[in-house]
């Protein structure tokens, strides 16, 4: 009998569309690509959404320097960033866009019932406007010198008729959620800062405009624009077909295991999208994972800084595979990170061509030289291969307790941590002087062993470098099929005995810093 698969659900935020991602941007989406290739390597049914976040005054104000309208000037950014997702593999399942018809209903159905219940009022808004971020600010959450606490922009004076949710209501009931479920907003830190922020006192919302009419009409009051961040939230579940005629993946997957995103907007997502769905009685997602920064040398990456990195030009530089695995290896766990070329450069000579690209040219260098191509098991062993094999059998286990907490950082090490063992039981069994010495049987062992290892590494890593699993196996001499692709293959022994090398140029060359940063 067929048992269902454990479903999986990972959510990156909606982009606004900016006409050119960073590579800040590309760290969220390849994070959460990276974690959905891991839950289906352990036999999940696992569900990505990623998507555009299309509403609110700037798009308009931009829309209309363009002499466009809105919709124009969003579809052809749209179509860039869909490029840019394909040119970083990743393998989302829906991407929605808040200008679908699907997204608006789902928006405006659950407005309607909030305010049918009484959470939703109207009054007369004055306050501060960051209009970058679509944020409003209460006087004293205002920076130094009336700026944006989130971009340190000016904000402006907003006076308008506007509705109002009720977000204070829900205060108590929020805190008493936190509380009796610690680990729903990640990491520590910011489910400390998010507390902190409920106690000091939470405002109402609100949650319709009318100076502009960009946006999803307010049902009872067409006036009305939804807020932005009211509207752009409710895509995790309006992707879903939740109120819809076919909610089936609804049913299925909500409420999502993870959404994931930059920690300047931990607050939408951990306090105002949670109220949001309580107050719609609808079950509150599991996990909200905030990651850090990717740092340039003057800070956080911006395009009014001038400071973006265009990953496209990196990808062209230095391969797909070679981008994620610097951004997932790179970022711990909560953390902010620094990026440089120069950083770049060195990971990828140090990591990918010293340590696993290498592994993987002398083995089967090694194969070539002393057995003919050939690798088999030996009928002896040697006194260093016990702690190898126990090794490789707890790596999966090491692994998938950071992977679980989304920490990639710390799991890709501990997948190094055997990399690094079997560079050193090179070292330890020294195979050349095995083959001088005529001890075929310990050779043939220890090279079998070696081959063993980069099998295993390579079906762990590439959630992180899809690409990398057909060129090891290309000079292994295996198919995708007997090398095996998901953690059912992780047994020792599973290289096929018989399987004939096929020596290749490296998988990742090193890289002439110099030359590579136009120094030279």
């Amino acid at each position: 009998m067929m048992t269902e698969k454990p479903t999986f659900y990972i959510t990156t935020p909606i982009y606004y569309p900016s006409d050119k991602l960073h590579i800040g941007h590309a760290y969220t989406t390849v994070a959460a690509d990276a974690m959905k290739r891991y839950k289906k390597q352990r036999g999940y049914d696992a569900y990505f959404l990623t998507g555009t976040d299309e509403h609110g005054l700037k798009i308009q104000q931009r829309a209309e320097a363009a002499g466009q309208t809105p919709k124009e000037f969003v579809d052809g950014i749209v179509d860039g960033i869909k490029s840019l997702w394909r040119l970083l593999d990743i393998d989302y399942d829906d991407f929605i866009r808040t200008t679908d018809a699907r997204h608006e209903q789902v928006v405006q159905k659950l407005f309607q019932k909030i305010y049918d219940q009484g959470d939703i009022y109207k009054a007369e808004y004055s306050g501060w406007y960051c209009t970058p971020c679509e944020t409003f600010f209460t006087e004293r959450q205002l920076a130094e010198g009336h700026t944006c606490p989130d971009c340190g922009r000016p904000v402006e004076m907003a006076h308008e008729e506007s509705y109002f949710f009720q977000m204070s209501k829900y205060a108590d009931r929020w805190l008493k959620f936190i509380e009796e479920n610690p680990d729903f907003i990640q990491p520590e830190t910011r489910r400390n800062e998010m507390i902190s922020f409920v106690k000091q006192g939470l405002e109402d919302l609100c949650v319709s405009r009318t100076t502009f009419d960009w946006g999803i009409k307010v049902p009872f009051d067409e006036k009305h624009v939804v807020y932005v961040w009211f509207d752009a939230l409710v895509n995790y579940i309006s992707a879903l077909g939740f109120g819809s005629g076919d909610d089936a993946k609804f049913q299925k997957y909500w409420p999502a295991d993870v959404h994931l995103m930059a920690k300047d907007i931990i607050r939408f997502h951990s306090i105002i999208w949670p109220i949001i769905l309580m107050a719609a009685g609808v079950e509150l997602p599991k996990k909200v994972v905030a990651h850090g920064w990717l740092l340039m040398q003057d800070g956080k990456m911006s395009k009014s800084k001038g400071n973006v990195v265009d990953p496209v030009v990196l990808v062209e530089k230095y391969g797909v595979d070679a981008i994620r695995f610097f951004l997932l290896r790179e970022m711990a766990y909560g953390m902010d990170a620094n990026y440089s070329e120069e950083a770049l450069i060195n990971c990828i000579n140090t990591d990918l061509a010293n340590d696993y690209g290498n592994l993987l040219s002398r083995t089967t260098a090694m194969i070539t030289k002393f057995l003919g191509g050939v690798v088999e098991p030996g009928a002896e062993g040697t006194e260093f291969d016990v702690e190898l094999k126990e090794l490789a059998a707890a790596t999966p286990a090491n692994m998938a307790q950071y992977m679980d907490k989304v920490d990639i950082a710390n799991a890709v090490a501990e997948v190094w941590k055997l990399v690094a063992k079997a560079n050193k039981y090179v070292d330890d069994t020294a195979p050349w002087a095995l083959n001088k010495n005529g001890e075929t049987e310990k050779l043939k062992t220890v090279m079998y062993n070696l081959a063993e290892v980069l099998r295993q590494v390579t079906i762990l890593i590439t959630p992180v470098m899809p690409h990398v699993a057909e060129k090891v196996w290309a000079q292994l001499g295996l198919s995708s099929e007997q090398a095996g692709s998901d953690w059912t293959a992780l047994e020792w022994g599973g290289f096929p005995a018989g399987a004939k090398i096929s020596r290749g140029e490296p998988i990742f060359p090193r890289i002439d810093t110099a030359k590579a940063l136009g120094a030279e």
